[in-house]
This record gives structure tokens, sequence and C-alpha cells, in this order.
């Protein structure tokens, strides 16, 4: 690595500790429950997100217009 990477990723690091020091103090000035809640997104954002219920429902129509098409024929 030459030595503008080097310093590219230390300025990357640095800033991204400012970045955290900064949202923790503007987060202790907060009450209490918003202070939690933002010490656990970090784990909500780790549960999976459900599939939209849409593509279950397009799913049931297509097979219920093959079902018609079949009992047609």
């Amino acid at each position: 690595m030459d030595w503008q990477t080097s310093v590219l990723i230390m300025l990357c690091i640095f800033g991204v500790v400012i970045f955290m020091y900064r949202a923790v103090s503007w987060a202790k000035k907060m009450p209490k429950g918003a202070f939690l809640f933002m010490a656990l997104m970090p784990l909500i954002a780790l549960f999976p997100i459900p599939p939209p219920q849409f593509k279950n429902i397009d799913k049931a129509k297509q097979e219920q217009r093959k079902k018609q098409k079949s009992e047609e024929d």
C-alpha cells in the first residue's frame, strides 16, 4: 500500500470515530427511551424482514388462473 491509501484509510476511520462520538453525545441528551432505542437498533436490524404479502397474492392469482384454464379445457 502506498502512503496515500494509508492516509485515506486513517482519515475514514477517524471520521467514523468522530461521527460515532457525536451520535452518542447527541443521544445522551435525549430521553432514556430514545437512547435505549438507539442502542437496540442494530439488534433490530439483524432480524430478517418478512417478504411482502403481495408476492403471495400474485402467486395465488396465477394458480387460480391456471386452474380456471384447466377447467375450461
